[in-house]
Parts: C-alpha cells; structure tokens; sequence
C-alpha cells in the first residue's frame, strides 16, 4: 500500500471544516505554547465518543466557561493525515485486536496546514495510559520509517518490545480528517473533535459521515469535558482510528474487540470516500 503523497501542505484535505466553524466561534482562543504548557499530556487517559456532527454545538455550549480553542494564524480547524505502519502479519494490529498489555502504534502525523511531520510511536502505559513520543520527520518520507528506525527501535524496546530491530514495518492505513482541539485550562485536560474522517489501506477508501470522534485527554480522573458528555447520553466506544478503520476495511481480520462499535456505531455511517450522502 502506498499512501497518496501531496506536493504541498494542502494538496489533500479531508472533509469541509465548516461543520465546526459556527461552534467554535464563541470560544475564546489559546496558542499553541499556552496549550502545551497547560495541558502537554504526552502520557494521558484517552476517552473517545462517536457523536452526531449536529450536537457538536450543544456539547461545545456546555463546556465550562473558561474552556479554549486552540488558534493558530486565524485557523482553529486543521487537517491532519496520519501514515500507520505495521509488519506483513500486522502485529500491531493484532496485538490490539487480542487486548494485549504490551501493544503499539507507529505513525507518521502530517498537519497539512503547515506541513509540518512527526514520526510518533504510541504505546501503553501503567493503568492504561498513553504514552506517545515523537520525533520531527521529514515530510517528503512521511511514508517511510527508516529515517526514524533507530528511535522506534529503542522507543519500543524501552517500553518491554524488544526484538522488532529487523522487522519490515511498511504503510498499512492512511487516515484523514479536520480537526478542533479545546483547552479546559482548569482542569488541565484537553478535547478533540474530529469530523471528515477517511480510512485508505489504498483500496476503496471508507468515510465516516455525519459522525464526530470525540476525544478528551486526562489525567486518571474523568475531565469535565467527559462529565459532559455522559450528560448528553453520550458513553466512551471502544474505537482506534488504526485498528477499527483497519477492521472496516478488511473484515478478514479479527474484529471481535470493535465489534460492537463497528457494527451498531460506525457501518452505518461509513460509505466509499467520494459516494454521494
């Protein structure tokens, strides 16, 4: 599988952005350093939710009154690609997929709006937390890992997966979407929405339409944002935007771990990338 390369920053962009600008608009802006300094969150407990693109802006309202938006250069919507890479017989995917303590992922992360890369490797931590470390990528290799092979190495390997040193890890999945990311400085947490969402394993490309993923990122105690969506009767869904979008696209692979959320939540609103709503 090869991912589609852009010869420029915004050569490929994900769904419209406007579904969130009328949202957003009455939250307040932080920067991008103020984000990181109140809230880096490199190691985190992640949530994630599928929700209606048309609550967006219920949900948004009922944040606490000191939440932000991060803004750069006048954009608070931004496009991301991510190039997940695995090995012939899909370890990571598999080691997710059978709920193994030690599991990872390895990405390339693309902000389209700049053109800025990073090669990141995800892995779990104690309790369930996330841990991500990364490293800046060139963009023109996005699609390759050898650049950074020695910092995945030694990233798994210091994370108890040794022996991958020798293991091919080639481009499995593209994933594509626009993207918001709140601060809710009181709390030190931080929320995403993403709508657009594409899967491409360079087959038929799959959309996730009229669907919001959701994300807080914390801390071991449930953020405000959490506490808001439970209100809403929205629950956190078993979902990786790696493996679920793997196992929408390839129902050979074992699934049984995201088969609730696939089969009640995401095939109903998933359809070929360019078929009409």
């Amino acid at each position: 599988m090869t991912a589609p390369a852009p010869t420029a920053p915004g050569d490929l962009r994900p769904a419209p952005r406007g579904v969130l600008g009328a949202p957003l608009a009455g939250v307040r802006p932080v920067g991008l350093d103020a984000l990181l300094e109140a809230a880096a969150l490199q190691t985190r407990v992640d949530r994630k939710y599928l929700v209606p693109v048309d609550a967006v802006r219920t949900l948004l309202g009922a944040l606490p009154g000191d939440a932000r938006v991060l803004e750069i250069d006048g954009l608070r919507v931004f496009d991301y690609e991510s190039v997940y890479f695995d090995t012939p017989e899909l370890v990571a995917y598999r080691l997710a997929a059978h709920r193994r303590r030690r599991r990872f992922k390895v990405r390339t992360r693309t902000y389209l709006d700049s053109g800025g890369c990073w090669l990141e490797v995800k892995t779990r931590g104690p309790r369930g937390t996330t841990v991500k470390e990364r490293v800046p990528h060139p963009l023109e290799q996005r699609e390759d890992v050898a650049r950074g092979r020695a910092f995945v190495t030694s990233t798994l390997a210091a994370r108890g997966l040794p022996g991958l040193d020798d293991v091919a890890l080639s481009p499995v999945l593209v994933t594509r979407y626009a993207r918001a990311t709140l601060l809710l400085p009181g709390a030190g947490s931080r929320l995403t929405v993403d709508v657009g969402l594409v899967w491409d394993d360079g087959r038929t490309p799959l959309h996730l339409r009229r669907l919001a993923v959701v994300e807080t990122k914390c801390g071991s105690t449930a953020s405000p944002a959490d506490r808001v969506l439970w209100a809403h009767g929205h629950r956190p869904v078993r979902i990786s935007k790696y493996a679920t979008g793997l196992a929408a696209l390839r129902p050979d692979l074992p699934a049984t771990r995201w088969s609730r959320t696939l089969h009640r939540h995401l095939l109903p609103h998933v359809a070929p990338a360019g078929a009409p709503d």
